[in-house]
């Protein structure tokens, strides 16, 4: 009995392959021939009826895997039967689960005497797998693509690697015994950590696999004949297991190790321990370190142990600011790896050649170094992960990534499709005709041709996307100022001239005169102080280098603003601010655009430029004009803060404020630009301004509530039970957050209560009384709110309106504030009263502090009483806070006419109408309240109006001034009418003729 003639179908197979095909059946029938005769002398069963009773679509997927795998015909010649094992077992259809591979491979271990039959047993393992992976790839039965066959290869290492290490262990543990326990009294077992394409779980099919060894904790070993130093113990294990992969043997060799990314390379020790690889990498760690450290992951020996090493070393790999210098290093590397791909004419290289899978993984990396620390989602190993995020983070458009990710499998097909042929590491176009027909076979593609035009297309898309994120920032501007030159404008590398110094002096000066700078002669001092200061002098050549890179584009978009002069005085102390930071010049440098939106900012808002140099992390929103002209929502605030908040640990208390800080300063910025570019009515300025303090005080509520439950327990309510993981407290605004009215740098007026039981305690380990909780849940707000972080403070707080002002008790209960309110308040703090709501806490207690406002504020009064206190206070604010002589302008807040007196009129309103008028009642903002003055002819509506146009107008001015460092004061002349609306009103209601 042989195999026939035609047991292979040949309908698929092109004609130059057929010859090739016919030759490996042939080798194959004889392989089947011996393993027949064999088989009747031993009397077992032959494979070749096996074979004989495959089925037509088993020999047709056989037929095209011969066609193009030579490693599968090698592999089948040797071992046909195989083929009917991995068929019996569903192999050929799908991949086995990891949890079955091991369990194989350890059945085959258990009875490896020695370190030969290990090597041996490996190896035919691997190549069996191997077999089955090839066989799924090119014949693509359902749920088998690229990623699935990479991550098959990817668990096969890992299988291999850990089943290797565990019997080295064990055969070794009489003669060297085991690691001594770490301090903890845990095991000790080496560290394989799994790097490049193994560490995401994306292996080729003939990838090296890149590992570092480690171990926790220095020691000796314990119950073997001789004991060894850790150190010694794990370079012996490690050599052991990087042969029992690398060796090659008659059986070949199981997988190539690379052990070179391990610190200071093949001159470095084998294994370091936790404590030597920690200090390494943070005193010498290089950037293409941090590159290689992206895709390191355990993946065998002690798991949890490896993960405890990546977390310490996560502060090295990802930075917590953006982090544009990667980019710069990524350059590097990648034109080392141009140079390397032209000295040996590489260019059909598809991974290292132009527009190969190298570019591609570039792309994603360099959003993961720039962003990871701050886009935690993005501290991923795998590539296809980290790619698909990188639209949902607003990174990279959506429609990049649906051109990327197709052309990188593409890519990546191709290259699995070279290595099946002969199962060798290689990523080079074959030249011979009959490895191209076998290339375009396993493609599914027509011809050669047709191959290499998809490629052609796939590596100009990839080119043109990695050059987006990865080109020199200086060929976008020069490209620019190349189409500026006809109008005379001014390159960059007059500019370079310029900031170096080099040019004459009336060059220097006629070249910013030309760039419209109306004051040469002050710029260019400006400019050469800088130059020549000890700062700069003192700087590291890394910092100097990316200084040098930044100014000539700076300068030419000072020159591109529209006030050149303004521009240059405000931007030169936010660089000076950053020279020792210097990934923030890395940043600017990076992204011309932001230097636009910049100088836009800078010119029109001092307060904004001095924003920027004290917090220069905020540079980072300039990245993003679509939300920095657009201030969020108070919901979009709130699911943003809880992401940012959400991506930190829960007990990392210092980088939750930071993070908080930063929030806040972001989201003002936000606004600041909206208002400059004129994008929000003034109405909307304090609006957002109040969300963004609403959400930070529920946040900072919420955390102290969590720190101090979680140290004492809950409290008890004033009536039965206690309180949960909700605060049961309420954080009341009153002044301008009350009001909402914030303005840029405004403090918070806070007022806290709650409705604990006066008697009871708390129920933790820690307990203790009620009112030692509250008032530490106070304290501990404050300290949140106020505590300075490298990002500065969150908010000044002012307690001073709460029952008796500072000499009362931080935290009342609400029947306290209530009896306070009721029995002993002054009007004026009825007046505060008026502009009090709830910002933060628990709806049921704040429905209560809604009512005992309403029954406060609603109260009948002797109205000539109210209104002489209401004068009284206001005079007294005026005389201490007014201006004290006549002049051309006024104080927009404080004189006749002001906003506080518009202030008083509705507060004085309320008070005075709220019992008859209880719609008045309803609102702590000014601007309701005259409207709703209107509504029920309390006022009429004219006056109403005018008051409302005054209000506006002051307040618009008041922010402007805040934004552009005025004074606060506005001109008589341009308010006049609105002042006399004003003071009319006043004198009609509050002081008439006679009184």
């Amino acid at each position: 009995m042989a195999l026939p003639d035609d047991f292979l179908p040949l309908d698929d197979i092109p004609e130059p392959l057929r010859a090739p095909l016919a030759h490996a059946r042939d080798r194959l029938a004889s392989s089947l021939e011996q393993a027949d005769n064999l088989a009747d002398m031993n009397g077992s069963d032959s494979p070749l009826e096996d074979w004989l009773a495959l089925s037509d679509e088993r020999r047709r997927q056989l037929s095209r895997v011969l066609a193009v795998s030579t490693f599968a015909a090698e592999t089948l010649v040797r071992y046909p039967e195989w083929l009917l094992h991995l068929d019996a077992s569903g192999e050929l259809d799908a991949t086995p689960s990891a949890e079955a591979q091991r369990d194989w491979l350890d059945e085959r271990l258990e009875v490896a005497e020695d370190e030969e039959a290990l090597h041996g047993a490996i190896r035919r393992f691997r190549r069996a797998r191997m077999l089955g992976i090839v066989w799924r790839d090119l014949t693509r039965p359902p749920g088998i693509d690229m990623w699935e066959t990479s991550g098959a290869v990817s668990r096969l290492a890992e299988t291999c690697v850990e089943a290797a290490l565990a019997w080295l262990e064990a055969h070794f543990a009489p003669r060297w015994g085991w690691p001594a326990p770490r301090r903890d009294g845990s095991e000790q077992r080496l560290v394989v950590l799994g790097m490049g394409k193994l560490g995401a779980g994306e292996l080729n099919l003939s990838s090296d696999i890149d590992l570092i060894f480690a171990f926790p904790e220095k020691g000796e070993t314990e119950g073997g004949r001789k004991s060894l130093e850790h150190q010694e113990y794990f370079t012996k294990l490690g050599q052991r297991l990087i042969t029992a992969l690398d060796a090659v043997t008659a059986d070949g060799f199981a997988f190539r190790v690379d052990m070179r990314l391990r610190p200071l390379g093949d001159g470095g020790p084998l294994v370091g321990s936790f404590s030597s690889l920690a200090g390494y990498y943070q005193d010498q760690g290089r950037e293409w370190e941090r590159y290689a450290m992206l895709k390191a992951r355990p993946v065998a020996g002690d798991l949890g142990a490896g993960a405890e090493l990546l977390s310490s070393l996560r502060p090295f790999v990802y930075r917590k600011y953006l982090d544009f210098g990667a980019i710069e290093s990524l350059r590097e590397l990648k034109s080392m790896i141009n140079r390397e791909v032209r000295r040996k004419g590489m260019q059909g290289n598809i991974k290292l050649g132009p527009g190969g899978i190298r570019e591609v993984e570039f792309v994603v990396q360099a959003f993961q170094l720039i962003r990871g620390g701050r886009d935690t989602e993005l501290q991923v190993t795998s590539l296809k992960t980290a790619l698909e995020r990188l639209p949902e983070l607003g990174l990279l458009p959506r429609e990049v990534v649906d051109e990327l990710m197709p052309d990188y499998v593409f890519l990546r097909d191709l290259e699995h499709v070279l290595q099946a042929l002969e199962d060798r590491q290689t990523q080079t176009l074959p030249d011979d005709d009959n490895d191209r027909e076998r290339v375009a076979l396993a493609l599914d593609m027509e011809d050669w041709p047709a191959v290499m035009a998809r490629l052609d297309e796939v590596r100009e898309r990839v080119r043109r996307h990695f050059d987006a994120v990865i080109a020199e920032p200086e060929e976008e501007v020069d490209e620019a100022d190349d189409a500026d030159q006809a109008s005379g404008a001014v390159g960059l590398e007059e500019w370079r001239a310029l900031w170096r110094d080099e040019l004459e002096e009336d060059e220097a000066r006629e070249l910013l005169e030309e760039a419209g700078l109306a004051e040469p002669d002050a710029a260019l001092r400006r400019l050469r102080a800088m130059r020549q200061s000890r700062q700069v002098q003192a700087m590291q050549r890394i910092g100097f280098e990316r200084l040098e890179a930044l100014m000539p584009l700076l300068l030419d978009a000072v020159a591109g603003s529209e006030t050149p002069d303004i521009a240059l005085e405000r931007v030169l102390p936010l660089v000076e601010a950053v020279l020792r930071r210097t990934a923030y010049l890395a940043l600017l440098r990076e992204n011309p655009d932001a230097l636009g939106h910049l100088m836009k900012l800078c010119s029109a808002s001092p307060w904004i430029a001095a924003q920027l140099a004290r917090h220069p992390i905020l540079l980072d929103e300039l990245l993003t004009p679509e939300t920095l002209y657009t201030p969020a929502d108070k919901e979009r605030l709130a699911d943003e803060l809880r992401q940012a908040l959400g991506r930190l640990p829960e007990d990392d208390e210092e980088a939750q404020l930071e993070a908080l800080r930063v929030f806040k300063h972001a989201q003002v910025l936000h606004v600041a630009a909206s208002d400059i570019a004129g994008t929000r009515h003034l109405m909307k300025v304090s609006d957002y301004l109040t969300y963004i303090a609403e959400v930070v005080l529920e946040a900072v509520l919420a955390m102290a509530w969590k720190h101090l439950t979680r140290k004492h327990g809950f409290p008890e309510r004033r009536e039965e039970g206690r309180c949960g993981s909700e605060p049961e407290f309420l954080v009341v605004g009153y002044g301008k957050l009350g009001g909402i009215e914030l303005g840029y740098s405004s403090d918070l007026d806070l007022v806290f209560l709650h409705d604990g039981a006066t008697q009871g305690t708390t129920d933790g380990k820690r307990p203790i009384d009620n009112a030692v909780f509250f008032t530490r849940l106070g304290q501990r707000i404050i300290h949140l709110l106020t505590a300075v972080t490298p990002a500065g403070s969150l908010y000044e707080v002012d307690m001073r309106l709460r029952p008796s002002g500072n000499s009362g008790l931080l935290v009342s209960t609400l029947s306290a504030f209530a009896d306070y309110q009721r029995e002993q308040a002054w009007t004026w703090e009825h007046q505060a009263l008026v502009r009090a709501r709830v910002v933060a806490g628990h709806p049921r207690l704040a429905e209560r502090f809604d009512e005992i406002r309403g029954e406060i504020l609603g109260r009948q009064r002797d109205l000539e009483a109210l209104r002489k206190e209401v004068v009284k206070m206001r005079h007294k604010m005026r005389d201490h806070l007014g201006s004290k002589g006549e002049g051309d302008d006024f104080d927009l807040k404080h004189d006749p006419g002001g906003m506080v007196d518009i202030e008083f009129l509705c507060q004085y309103a309320v008070l005075a109408m709220g019992h008859e008028t209880p719609d008045l009642l309803a609102y702590s903002d000014n601007m309701r309240i005259l409207e709703t003055l209107e509504a029920t002819e309390r006022l009429p509506a004219e006056t109403c109006q005018r008051l409302r146009e005054a209000y506006l107008a002051l307040r618009t001015a008041a922010h402007r001034t805040a934004l552009t460092g005025g004074a606060g004061r506005g001109s008589n002349e341009d308010f006049r009418a609105h002042r006399e609306a004003v003071i009319e009103l006043w004198q009609r209601l509050l002081e008439p003729q006679g009184h």
